[in-house]
């Protein structure tokens, strides 16, 4: 009795411990899940300097133009969103280094490979590159994975 006890106790113990490490929902150990993605996920930084006499109303209007991209950017095989993450918004710093950039976004995608499709290939990003051609005065992009120096 007490040997069965002292069995259980075991397993229970071995159980709980390898569920710490593993997500149940897929049983994918999480420690190795959280650092495969986030070495694969790569950063876009768009910067723009819009024009000086651009019209407030058309900036705001290619700003959210810019945002929808995370919706309308689909993917050539899966026909499905493809871009993880997008923010962006107006300079507000108060530390005078912005060398006339107005405004800044950052676009997350899961691969290289999906950045260069967006690039080079996608019909949504061209278009509304295509679209502030007489509203920006300079572009600045950095594209960076996480860690990798």
């Amino acid at each position: 009795m007490v040997r069965t006890r002292h069995l259980v106790a075991i397993i229970l113990t071995v159980l709980f411990s390898v569920s710490i490490f593993f997500k149940t929902r897929d049983f994918i150990p999480s420690f190795i899940f959280i650092t495969a993605t986030a070495r694969m996920t790569l950063t876009h930084t768009v910067l723009f300097q819009f024009k000086a006499d651009a019209n407030r109303d058309d900036v705001k209007a290619a700003c959210t133009r810019f945002l929808a991209l995370q919706q309308n950017c689909l993917h050539p095989t899966t026909q499905t969103p493809y871009i993880i993450s997008l923010k962006g918004g107006k300079d507000n710093s108060p530390e005078g280094l912005q060398n006339g950039i107005t405004h800044g976004f950052v676009v997350g995608f899961a691969t290289a490979e999906d950045r260069d499709y967006y690039v080079a290939k996608d019909p949504a990003h061209l278009a509304f590159v295509k679209s502030i051609d007489g509203l920006v005065e300079k572009a600045t992009v950095v594209d960076f994975t996480n860690g990798v120096f």
